[in-house]
């Protein structure tokens, strides 16, 4: 049997942020399986017409019903916003003694070794199937600008790696507590139609999983190569998220996905 006390740890931003009684209203949800892609989805439709979509990735371990709590929190002042929220597939994860979790790459170290020997060929295979479901929505109408693509950890990871090296043009980027994978290869992956999209990256200075020098360095890397960065932090605030932080990525999608 594994040792728990060594395994990756996975903290919900919905324990700092959301009372109980917004969790888990699952008749609002329903889970979406696309011909087009092998991921699930969690989808939380507009409450009016629906005119911009949100793609949030959750982190090691979590499910995109994990996230519901995010549109739940948001949707009254985003009422025609979508959510779409994947779930990851099932994969053995080595520095959890190889038990098979939802992740969207596999994990061999913490700290400041994190983003080294990374899973390149999950980190590729995900972003494969992410823009699968990008592109179905995009096929179904909604403008690429008018979509915001986001994630907490690995989710982090992958809405950096498959939001600025896309041939869509995003609306906007988010990133919390996370940072960007494949930065010695980054540029040659990276794609013109997003090198002036606006990214936000927020990250606590406490963070014991993912190093907060990490994040900040990565925020500081895509700055010297010309992207449009914001990188906020927050103040003993570990593997988690913050009622600041939902401000802020609430503020984020105010001003990149104004209603119509």
């Amino acid at each position: 049997m594994a040792n728990t006390s060594s395994l990756y740890p996975v903290t919900l931003f919905k324990k700092k942020i959301a009372g109980p009684e917004t969790l888990f209203r699952l008749n609002t949800y329903k889970t979406d399986f696309t011909m087009a892609t092998s991921l699930t989805s969690v989808i939380v439709g507009a409450k009016a017409k629906h005119t911009a979509t949100v793609f949030w990735f959750h982190g090691l371990g979590d499910s995109g019903a994990g996230w519901s709590f995010l549109a739940d929190e948001l949707s009254n002042m985003f009422p025609h916003v979508k959510w779409i929220l994947p779930n990851a597939p099932m994969i053995p994860i080595t520095i959890n003694q190889g038990m098979r979790m939802p992740g969207w790459f596999d994990l061999s170290g913490l700290d400041r070794s994190i983003a080294q020997n990374q899973d390149e060929k999950g980190m590729l295979s995900s972003m494969t199937s992410i823009n699968a479901l990008i592109r179905n929505e995009v096929d179904s109408g909604i403008p690429s600008e008018r979509i915001v693509i986001g994630g907490f950890s690995q989710g982090c990871v992958m809405s950096l790696l498959t939001g600025l090296t896309s041939e869509y043009k995003f609306g906007g980027v988010v990133g919390c507590s996370g940072w960007l994978g494949m930065h010695e290869k980054f540029a040659s992956m990276a794609s013109d139609a997003n090198k002036k999209t606006p990214i936000l990256m927020c990250h606590g200075d406490a963070d014991p999983v993912v190093d907060y020098n990490i994040g900040k360095e990565s925020a500081a890397f895509l700055e010297k190569l010309g992207y449009d960065i914001k990188f906020k932090t927050y103040s003993g605030l570990v593997h988690s998220a913050s009622p600041q932080e939902l401000a802020d990525i609430a503020n984020f999608l105010k001003e990149r996905l104004p209603s119509e």
